[in-house]
């Protein structure tokens, strides 16, 4: 199935879902409405000419203050159509959050905590969304295009 294909399965199960596409990334992304997000995941996990049941990487990124957004990149792949794909969700950098989707795909456990620890994208309905690689009390996510390093953690000077 083509991009497109796939593009027009989406829009019909779910107007409105769709909201652009990024043709310049590889694979190609569809933009979808965060509020959408499952419902569009649980369709492409479940499609009997899609199935994408591989969820190979989840991204967040910052865009700095003046775009005042965040984006969630999701890389999926259907190992039986050896189908690939890229959803973006764009988020308000003021409050970043979107749905979990670790019920669909078990990776996105993970790297949704992961996501939270780095850059402070909060996932509703993540069943443990907790820091993964920094201490609990450490102020800040490193990621963020904002972020001021502790001069101190513990005593031990952070910054150099």
């Amino acid at each position: 199935m083509l991009f497109e294909e796939i593009k027009t399965v989406l829009e019909k199960e779910i107007p409105g879902a769709v909201t652009g596409e990024d043709l310049a990334s590889s694979p190609p992304a569809l933009i979808i409405d965060g509020s959408h997000l499952k419902s569009v995941c649980e369709i492409l996990h479940t499609h009997d000419q899609l199935y994408f049941d591989s969820l190979s990487c989840l991204t967040g990124l910052d865009n700095g203050e003046e775009k005042n957004t965040m984006e969630v990149v999701y890389n999926l792949y259907s190992i039986p159509y050896e189908l690939h794909l890229s959803l973006k969700v764009i988020l308000d950098r003021s409050d970043p959050e979107v749905d979990s989707v670790s019920e669909i795909w078990r990776t996105a456990d993970w790297h949704e905590r992961e996501a939270y620890d780095l850059l402070g994208i909060k996932f509703k309905g993540h069943p443990d969304l907790r820091r993964i690689l920094l201490p609990e009390d450490w102020e800040g996510h490193p990621l963020r295009k904002d972020y001021q390093e502790q001069e101190v953690y513990h005593d031990v000077k952070v910054k150099y």
